[in-house]
C-alpha cells in the first residue's frame, strides 16, 4: 500500500507553530492507512530547533556549544553548554506535545535525525573547521550519533507503544558534496578532501545498524543531486527519500533496483512552493514514472512512499497543509 508522508519541517518562528504544524500531521496522515504520521520540526523557532541543533540534542556523549558560525563540538566532559541544553530541552517539550496528541496512535510514525556525513560537514571541531577535517572526529561523531539514536527510539516507543513501526530518517543533504570533495574549508579558499565510499558507508552503518538494532526502520532521505542510492542501500538503509526532480539515469535505476528489492522509495513530487497542481496531474507523473522503469504499480505495492520534494519550512501553513493533503491523496490514488 502506498503511503503519503512528509520530508520533516514546518514553517514557524514559535512554539504554538509547533503546536499547529503537529496537528496538521496527525489530522492529515494518522487516520489514513495511506498516511505516515511523523515528528514534525519546525527549525525557524532558532539553532536549537533546526536539523544540527535538533540531533546534536539527542547527542548526550559529546559536548556542543552554538558559536556565531554555527554548532562547535567543545568536548566529552558530560556538561554540555547552554545551548546544547536548550536545544536537547525543547525536543523533550516537542515529543511531550507528540506522547499527548498522539496517544492511542496505532499506526506507523516517522522520526528525523541528522545523519553523520551532514552533521561532520556542518559541525565545528573544537579547535576549528568542520569535523570533516578530522578522520578520528568524525569516527566519534557518528559512533555517538548511533548511541543517540538506540536511545531516541527507546524513547519514541516509551512515548508511542502503540506505534505499529518507528522510522528513523537520517537526513544526508550534505553526503553528495562529501563524496565528491565540494564541502568548503572554513576559510573559503578550498575544499575538503574527498571521503572514499568505504569510509562513508562504515559510518552510515553503524547509526543505520543502531536504528535496526533498536526495532526501527531505518531510511535515509536527500534532497540534493547525485544521491548515491546504492551506497545507502548497502550501509543497510531499506528506504531512500529523493526529489523526483534530481534524478539522473543512473538515480532512477538505482531507484527501480530498490523498488524490486522490497525497500522503500519515498518519491518526493509535491512542489514545496508555488501554486500546487491538481493530484491527477502528480498521480499520472508517478505512473508514468514507474512504466518508464516498467514497473507495475501494483506489484511495487507498499515499497513506494510520496512526499514532498523537501522540508516544508519555506512554506506557508496553508501551503504546507496542502502539500501533505496531496501526497496523502496520491498515494491513495497511486494504490489504486
Amino acid at each position: 500500500m502506498t503511503r503519503g508522508t512528509g520530508v520533516g519541517s514546518f514553517p514557524g518562528t514559535a512554539q504554538r507553530d509547533y503546536d499547529e504544524a503537529l496537528a496538521i500531521v496527525l489530522g492529515e496522515l494518522a487516520p489514513s492507512a495511506h498516511g505516515l504520521a511523523f515528528v514534525p520540526e519546525v527549525p525557524g523557532r532558532g539553532a536549537t530547533a533546526g536539523m544540527t541543533g535538533r540531533t546534536l540534542g539527542l547527542v548526550t556523549e559529546l559536548d556542543a556549544d552554538l558559536q556565531p558560525d554555527g554548532w562547535r563540538l567543545t568536548g566529552t566532559s558530560g556538561a554540555p553548554a547552554v545551548d546544547q541544553r536548550r536545544a536537547r530541552s525543547l525536543l523533550a517539550q516537542d515529543l511531550d506535545a507528540l506522547e499527548e496528541r498522539a496517544a492511542g496512535h496505532a499506526g506507523p510514525v516517522k522520526t528525523q535525525v541528522a545523519g553523520p556525513w551532514t552533521l561532520a560537514a556542518t559541525v565545528e571541531r573544537p579547535r576549528g573547521d568542520k569535523l570533516l577535517a578530522d578522520h578520528g572526529a568524525r569516527r566519534e561523531l557518528a559512533q555517538a550519533l548511533a548511541v543517540a539514536v538506540t536511545d531516541h527510539v527507546a524513547d519514541l516507543r516509551r512515548r508511542l507503544p502503540g506505534a505499529t513501526e518507528l522510522i528513523v530518517q537520517l537526513d544526508e543533504p550534505a553526503l553528495p558534496a562529501v563524496l565528491a570533495g565540494g564541502v568548503p574549508t572554513a576559510s573559503g579558499f578550498g575544499k575538503h578532501r574527498t571521503v572514499h565510499p568505504p569510509e562513508a558507508s562504515e559510518a552510515l552503518a553503524w547509526v543505520v545498524d543502531a536504528a535496526s538494532a533498536a526495532g526501527a526502520t531505518p531510511w535515509v532521505h536527500c534532497c540534493a543531486p547525485g544521491v548515491p542510492i546504492g551506497l545507502l542501500r548497502g550501509a543497510g538503509a531499506r528506504g531512500v527519500m529523493l526529489d523526483l526532480d534530481l534524478l539522473d539515469a543512473e538515480g532512477h535505476d538505482a531507484a527501480a533496483e530498490a523498488l524490486e528489492a522490497g525497500d522503500t522509495v519515498v518519491l518526493g513530487v509535491v512542489p514545496t512552493s508555488g501554486r500546487p497542481p491538481a493530484d491527477k496531474v502528480l498521480v499520472e507523473r508517478v505512473l508514468r514514472w514507474l512504466d518508464l522503469l516498467g514497473l507495475d504499480p501494483e506489484k511495487v505495492g507498499g515499497g513506494l512512499a510520496i512526499s514532498p520534494s523537501c522540508g516544508l519550512a519555506g512554506a506557508s501553513p496553508t501551503d504546507a497543509r496542502r502539500a501533505l493533503e496531496l501526497a496523502r491523496a496520491v498515494a491513495t490514488s497511486v494504490s489504486g
